[in-house]
C-alpha cells in the first residue's frame, strides 16, 4: 500500500516558507499545471500565513510513502 501527496512550498513575506499539501494528486499531474496553480494562489492572495502572504514559488514535489503491513 502506497500514500501519495503533493506539496507546494512557497516564500512567505516575512521571509519564511509555507508548504500547503493535497493527499492523492492526480497522476499526470505536470510542472506548467502545478505552477500555474501556485501562481493563482500567489496572485488571488488565498492563504494567511503566520509570517505574511505568500510572495513566490519555491518548489513543488510529489511525496510518496510506501507501507508494508507486517501483521
Amino acid at each position: 500500500m502506497g500514500d501519495k501527496r503533493l506539496e507546494m512550498i512557497f516564500a512567505t513575506a516575512g521571509g519564511s516558507r509555507s508548504t500547503i499539501s493535497l493527499d492523492e494528486p492526480l497522476d499526470d499531474l505536470d510542472q506548467a499545471t502545478v505552477q500555474a496553480a501556485m501562481q493563482t494562489i500567489i496572485d488571488k492572495n488565498i492563504f494567511a500565513t503566520k509570517t505574511g502572504a505568500l510572495t513566490g514559488i519555491n518548489a513543488a514535489r510529489i511525496v510518496t510513502r510506501e507501507v508494508t503491513e507486517l501483521i
